[in-house]
C-alpha cells in the first residue's frame, strides 16, 4: 500500500531540463530523462495501460504526435471528506460546498482558522485543520482533503484522492510535460513510489517492493500498476446534489430500542442521513414547478439519540446488569441487554425518567442550536418516533401543558433559577458542580462560560477533562442554551413584564428549570375510562408546540391496552400537537393499530400509502382483481347451479301455470338472486378517508398502511424483522411526511415519472 502522505516534506517547483527522470527527493526535484526504458514492455503493455487502453504501448506513443502540443491548463480541484472508520472510503462534497470550501481557502489568511458550514448548515470544516466537524450530534471528526489526483488498483471499488503534496509534485511534473511536449517521464518519491508519465491519457503509479530480487528489472514487475487520473472530471463519482439554502421545516427523528436502528446495524444517524436523502430526491422529482416558482425548499430531519445516555457511565446500568448476567450464550445476551432491556427500562420509574429527561434535553438542544444557525428560519417543527421512540413521544405529548391552562405558573416559574447562571462566571459554575480542579485546565485554554457553550465532548477530551466531569459540564451549557431561548420566548410571552421582576418572583424556588417544568402531569382522566397507566414521573415541557407527530411501527395502541385503557375518547388531542400519524408495514410484527381504539364499532380498513411512483404496486392491482373475478366467478356458478337444481327438482305439473303466477314466480327469483349493489373501490376509498376519526389527528384518518414489495408476499414470516425496519428507507414513507407538511404550504405535489 502507498502510505499516506508519500509525499513526504512536500517537494519544491520542478526545474525543467533536457533528458530526464523526475526525481522528488525531501525537499528537492531533479530531473533527467529516460525515454528508452518506460517500465512497461511491448508484452505487458496491455495490462499496465488498465481500463483506458489501446494494445499497446507504441498505440499510445502515437497519441503523443497530437498532445504533445497540448497547453497547460491548472487542475480543477473539488473537496473530499474521508467517511470514518474506512481509509478507504472517500466521499466528495456537493460542488457548491466544494466552491465555498475553495473561496474560503483563496480568503484563509495565515495562522487564522477559518470555519465552513457544509451540508446544509450539519457540518463544519475547519479549514487550517483539514477536519470536518459534526455540528448536532456527537461524532469524532472526520479529515477533508482538497483533491486534484486520484489513483486505483485492481481491486479498488472507486477512485481514491492522493494527498494534497502528494498531488502538488505530480501536478508540477505535469505541467511541465505539458510545457515542454515531453513525456515517458518517471517521477521518484523518496518512499519509493514511483509515477510513470507516459501521456495526458496514461499516467501510472507503480509501489515500492520490500525484499526486490535481482531480477527484478523493471517496475511492472515489482508490482501490478495504479491508473492514476488528474481532476474529477477524468473518474466516475457520483457527486450529490447540493441542498436548497431555505429549510421549511424541522423535523426530529427519535429512534427505537437498542443502538442499531437496521438489519445493517447503522446508527440513528446514519438512517436519518438516509432519510433525509430521499427526502431530497422526492421533493425534486414531485415538486419541479414550485421549486422553480421558489415555494419549495427542504425539510431539515435531525436525529435524537437517547441510548447513550442511557447505557453511559452517567448511569452505570450496564455494569450493574453486566454483573448478574450469565457468561453462557454471550452475544445473544450481550444484545439482549443492549437492545431488548430498553423496554424494561422504559417501564422503571428510575429509568424512564433519565430517558424522557434525555429526550426532552435534546430536544430542547437541537431545536436552540438550529435556531441559532438558521436565524431567519420561520417553519414549524415535527416529530418522528420509531417503535419504542414514538412510545416516549406519544407519552410526552400527552402529558404536555398548554399556554391557557398554565398561563400562571408558567409566569412564576419559567426562569426557574435563571438569575445564578446569568450572574455567575466559569469559576463559580464549576465550583456548583464541585469541578473547581478542572478551572485551570480551563484557564489555560482562555475559557470562559460563553466559550465554554461552544465546545464539544471532543474537544473537552482533547484538553484533558475525564468522562464523567465531561458529562456534568455538557449538562450545564445545555441547561444554560434551554433556559436563555425559554427567556427570550417567556420575554415574548409576557412584554409588559421585566425579566428581573420574575427572576426576583421566583428567587423562593431553587429548583432548576427542568425540574421546576418536569412537574408530574397526569393524563386528563376525563379523556379516559381508566388511567393509561404511567410510571409516576415529572413529565419535562418541550420549548416548542409540534406541529405533527409521525410513528412508524409504534406499538402505542398495545401499551395503551396493557396499562388498561379501552378506549380513547373521540374528543381527545394533544395538548400541543393537533396532527398524529401511525404509519406501519402490514408485517411488522410490533406495530399496532389506533382507529379501534377510537371506534370500536367501526370496522375500517387502514388508509393505503399511495406508492411513490403514484400508483399502487402491481402484484396488489392484480390479486384484488383476481378476487373480484373470483368473487363474481363464484356468484355466477352458483347462480347457475341454483337454478338448474331447481329446474331438476321441480315436480311435474299438469298444466302450465297461469301468466299472473309465472310474472309473480319470476319478479321473486330475479329479486333473490339479483346482486347488491356495490359501489367502486375509489367510492369506498373516498368514504373512508372522509369519514371523521375523532381529534387525534384532527379528525381525519391515523392509521395508514404502507404496500408490501412483491418479495415479501411470499413468505410475511421471512420478512418480519425487515419490516419493522423498513420505515427509514421507505419513500412512501417519506412522501407522506413531505406531503402533510407542505399540505400548510398549499403546495400541490406532482405525478412523478415511472
Amino acid at each position: 500500500m502507498m502510505s499516506e502522505n508519500p509525499a513526504g516534506g512536500g517537494a519544491s517547483s520542478v526545474v525543467p531540463g533536457q533528458g530526464q527522470v523526475l526525481s522528488v527527493e525531501d525537499s528537492n526535484l531533479s530531473i533527467k530523462q529516460e525515454r528508452p526504458s518506460t517500465g512497461i514492455d511491448k508484452k505487458q503493455g496491455a495490462t499496465a495501460l488498465d481500463e483506458t487502453s489501446p494494445s499497446s504501448v507504441e498505440s499510445f506513443e502515437m497519441l503523443d504526435l497530437d498532445l504533445a502540443q497540448s497547453t497547460y491548463e491548472p487542475v480543477q480541484p473539488h473537496w473530499f471528506y474521508c467517511r470514518r472508520g474506512n481509509e478507504k472510503d472517500w466521499l466528495p462534497f456537493s460542488i457548491e460546498d466544494s466552491l465555498k470550501l475553495e473561496d474560503a481557502l483563496k480568503n484563509l489568511k495565515k495562522e487564522e482558522e477559518t470555519v465552513v458550514a457544509v451540508e446544509g448548515g450539519r457540518y463544519d470544516v475547519r479549514l487550517t485543520e483539514r477536519l470536518r466537524y459534526a455540528v448536532y450530534w456527537d461524532q469524532g471528526p472526520s479529515e477533508v482533503r482538497r483533491c486534484t489526483w486520484f489513483f486505483k488498483g485492481n481491486d479498488d471499488p472507486r477512485y481514491m484522492p492522493y494527498s494534497e503534496p502528494f498531488s502538488d509534485s505530480l501536478e508540477d511534473a505535469y505541467m511541465i510535460a505539458v510545457t515542454l511536449g515531453e513525456w515517458k517521464r518517471k517521477l521518484e518519491f523518496p518512499t519509493g513510489e514511483t509515477v510513470i508519465l507516459h501521456n495526458p491519457k496514461l499516467i501510472m503509479q507503480y509501489q515500492p517492493i520490500m525484499l526486490q530480487d535481482d531480477w527484478v528489472s523493471s517496475p511492472s514487475e515489482q508490482t501490478r500498476p495504479r491508473t492514476v487520473k488528474r481532476g474529477i472530471e477524468n473518474i466516475a463519482v457520483d457527486i450529490p446534489e447540493g441542498e436548497p439554502q431555505t429549510v421549511d421545516h424541522l423535523v426530529f427523528m427519535v429512534h427505537g430500542i437498542g443502538p442499531a436502528c437496521d438489519l445493517r446495524f447503522r446508527s440513528i444517524i446514519q438512517c436519518v442521513n438516509d432519510f433525509r436523502s430521499a427526502s431530497l430526491s422526492l421533493l425534486s422529482s414531485h415538486c419541479k414547478l414550485a421549486r422553480e416558482e421558489g415555494k419549495v425548499g427542504r425539510v431539515e430531519f435531525l436525529p435524537v439519540d437517547w441510548h447513550s445516555a442511557l447505557h453511559g457511565d452517567a448511569t452505570g446500568v450496564d455494569e450493574c446488569i453486566q454483573r448478574i448476567t450469565l457468561p453462557s450464550i454471550g452475544r445473544l445476551r450481550h444484545f439482549t441487554n443492549d437492545t431488548l432491556l430498553d423496554l424494561f427500562f422504559y417501564n422503571s420509574p428510575t429509568y424512564c425518567q433519565t430517558i424522557l429527561d434525555t429526550v426532552v434535553t435534546e430536544l430542547n438542544r437541537l431545536h436552540s442550536l438550529f435556531h441559532s444557525r438558521h436565524p431567519t428560519f420561520k417553519g414549524q417543527v415535527s416529530l418522528v418516533g420509531h417503535s419504542l421512540g414514538s412510545l416516549i413521544l406519544f407519552d410526552l405529548l400527552t402529558n404536555q401543558k398548554t399556554v391557557s391552562e398554565d398561563l400562571g405558573s408558567e409566569k412564576k416559574q419559567a426562569f426557574g433559577d435563571l438569575s445564578t447562571p446569568e450572574k455567575e462566571n466559569l469559576e463559580d459554575a464549576l465550583i456548583r458542580l464541585d469541578l473547581q480542579k478542572y478551572l485551570p485546565i480551563l484557564q489555560k485554554e482562555e475559557m470562559d462560560l460563553d466559550s465554554l457553550s461552544l465546545c464539544t465532548e471532543t474537544e473537552l477530551e482533547r484538553v484533558g477533562i475525564p468522562l464523567g466531569p465531561r458529562k456534568k459540564i455538557l449538562d450545564l451549557v445545555s441547561r444554560r442554551k434551554i433556559l436563555k431561548d425559554h427567556k427570550a420566548r417567556m420575554a415574548a410571552m409576557f412584554p409588559g413584564d421585566d425579566s428581573a421582576d420574575l427572576l426576583q418572583t421566583n428567587a423562593a424556588h431553587p429548583q432548576s428549570f427542568l425540574r421546576t417544568h418536569s412537574t408530574t402531569s397526569a393524563v386528563d382522566y376525563k379523556y379516559f375510562d381508566v388511567g393509561i397507566g404511567q410510571v409516576s414521573i415529572r413529565y419535562p415541557q418541550l420549548s416548542f408546540h409540534p406541529q405533527s407527530f409521525f410513528a412508524f411501527g409504534s406499538p402505542i395502541g398495545m401499551f395503551l391496552t396493557v396499562r388498561g385503557l379501552k378506549r380513547i375518547d373521540p374528543d381527545y388531542n394533544f395538548p400541543t400537537c393537533k396532527a398524529f400519524f401511525n404509519i406501519y408495514h402490514p408485517f411488522d410484527p410490533v406495530a399496532y393499530r389506533i382507529e379501534p381504539m377510537i371506534m370500536s364499532d367501526a370496522d375500517l380498513e387502514p388508509m393505503l400509502i399511495p406508492h411513490h411512483k403514484g400508483r399502487k404496486r402491481m402484484h396488489l392491482e392484480l390479486r384484488e382483481s383476481l378476487t373480484r373475478m373470483g368473487a363474481d366467478l363464484k356468484n355466477n356458478v352458483i347462480g347457475s347451479l341454483r337454478t338448474a337444481w331447481q329446474s331438476f327438482a321441480r315436480l311435474p305439473v299438469a298444466a302450465l301455470p297461469s301468466l299472473e303466477e309465472a310474472v309473480c314466480a319470476g319478479a321473486a327469483m330475479e329479486t333473490s338472486e339479483m346482486p347488491e349493489p356495490e359501489g367502486t373501490e375509489e367510492d369506498r376509498v373516498t368514504d373512508e378517508k372522509d369519514l371523521k376519526i375523532g381529534m387525534l389527528n384532527g379528525g381525519r384518518r391515523i392509521d395508514y398502511v404502507l404496500q408490501e414489495a412483491p418479495i415479501e408476499c411470499f413468505n410475511e414470516y421471512l420478512f418480519a424483522i425487515q419490516s419493522h425496519l423498513c420505515y427509514w428507507e421507505s419513500e412512501d414513507t417519506a412522501l407522506l411526511l413531505l406531503k402533510e407538511i407542505y399540505e400548510k404550504h398549499g403546495v400541490v405535489f406532482e405525478q412523478s415519472p415511472s
